[in-house]
């Protein structure tokens, strides 16, 4: 098992050296999502490979496989970010009455579908809640790609499930850094409000 390589004591639980180094990443990463900062795209994906491993070993396996989601997301994020701040400001926008519900009736879909292939085709021990926040992630990361502002509002409703799961499969410092990423997310969405009440209500795109 990975989690049992290299372990050590803290706050009297088990925790190992890959699952630290994903936890400083991940803070790293949402840190640098706050102040806008395209290093954010690297340090995810340094996280993002770590977690993929500690997760498919703990078989929460559409977690493992947002991972590998998110890469792509991250590598589509960076370049994007890139292209715009090359040419053009890049100002936080809102997601709008129409997308909005787009991507709800697409989060609601793929939480049901997913959910139920987990349920009968694995082992996972919450494939509905897995479901669930794989899909609340994927969108959000998305978001952020596109600077969507209510991507810190699904970070703050996706981590608030996390922290349960994560405690109910003993990753315990996963879930302490899950409960960081919720007071980062609510942080996050502080200053991208901020930074959008500072543009022109034209820059919707």
């Amino acid at each position: 098992m990975l989690r049992e390589i290299q372990m050590f004591q803290l706050f009297e639980q088990q925790v190992s050296v890959t699952e630290c180094i994903g936890f400083v990443f991940g803070i790293i990463g949402v840190w640098l999502t706050i102040r806008q900062n395209i290093l954010c795209f690297p340090a995810g994906i340094v996280n993002v490979g770590i977690y993929s491993f500690i997760f498919f070993d703990s078989r929460m396996y559409a977690n493992a496989l947002l991972q590998l989601v998110y890469l792509a997301l991250l590598i589509y994020g960076w370049i994007h970010w890139k292209s715009r701040t090359a040419s053009a400001q890049f100002p936080v926008t809102t997601a709008g009455r129409s997308l909005s519900f787009i991507l709800l009736i697409i989060g609601v879909t793929t939480s049901i579908l997913l959910g139920y292939l987990m349920k009968e085709t694995t082992d996972a021990p919450l494939p509905y809640w897995d479901a669930t926040t794989t899909s609340m992630s994927l969108i959000a990361q998305w978001m952020v790609a596109r600077k969507k502002i209510e991507n810190w509002l699904l970070w703050v409703a996706a981590d608030v499930i996390y922290v349960g799961m994560y405690i109910a499969q003993s990753l315990y410092l996963t879930a302490v850094l899950y409960f960081i990423f919720l007071i980062l997310a609510i942080k996050g969405y502080i200053e991208w409000r901020k930074a959008l009440n500072q543009k022109p209500l034209s820059a919707s795109h």
